[in-house]
């Protein structure tokens, strides 16, 4: 784990996206097609906004979220929403945007259809994580039902995500998937995410599950 802190949320914005697009075009050279992997919610847009405007081969990069809301792309609170108006535009309009939603009113129903959809492409060339103040990653979150399927090593890909304080149901990455990434960049802002990190450390991952994907990655932190 390598910690980079920033002055501010505008250059940790510039340079994490400026490190995405140097992951991407390395697994370019080596290889035909390269996955991203990127979290919903309001902080990484302006990494989003930076990163759609660089030059790469978009039309080789596949583009999915670590984590989804069970809800249409035209909905409110839909991550997929955020990531087309904000990521797959510009240059990388010509990017491959895989959904972890289909329409379906449980996502058992069709999660094997989707996961049919990512499998070819793992492992990911680069995941960009964020993380909560209690240390949830994804929509992993401390001591929740599934928390442990989603740890295990055996894991599938994707799985469903249902708790009572949510309004809807999620679906998210599994911690195998995450941790696979060749390249992992984890975002976060604020001191309270910063105690929270290094809180993570001297716990269990069943309380702090953003410990299942820090091996190796870069954290980039700003007040």
């Amino acid at each position: 784990m390598i910690f980079n802190e920033y002055p501010d949320f505008d250059m940790m914005s510039i340079d994490v996206a400026n490190a995405l697009a140097d992951d991407l075009s390395e697994a370019l050279h080596h290889e035909e097609r390269a996955l991203l992997a990127v979290p919903g919610g309001t902080t990484p847009g302006p990494v989003f906004d930076a990163l759609s405007a660089v030059d790469l081969d978009w039309s080789r990069v596949d583009v999915m979220l670590t984590d989804e809301r069970w809800v249409p792309e035209d909905h409110e609170r839909s991550n997929a929403r955020l990531i087309k108006e904000r990521l797959l535009v510009n240059r990388a309009m010509s990017a491959r945007f895989i959904p972890l939603f289909a329409p379906s009113h449980e996502p058992e129903e069709v999660l094997a259809e989707i996961e049919a959809m990512i499998a070819p492409e793992l492992p990911m060339a680069v995941a960009m994580l964020g993380m909560g103040a209690d240390m949830h990653t994804a929509s992993m979150f401390p001591d929740s039902d599934g928390l442990q399927a989603a740890l295990a090593p055996d894991a599938p890909i994707l799985l469903p995500v249902r708790r009572d304080d949510l309004p809807d149901i999620r679906v998210t990455l599994s911690a195998r998937v995450l941790e696979g990434a060749v390249r992992k960049h984890i975002l976060i802002k604020g001191n309270d995410k910063r105690e929270a990190l290094e809180k993570a450390k001297h716990l269990p991952v069943e309380q702090a599950p953003i410990r299942a994907v820090m091996t190796g990655a870069q954290i980039h932190w700003t007040e």
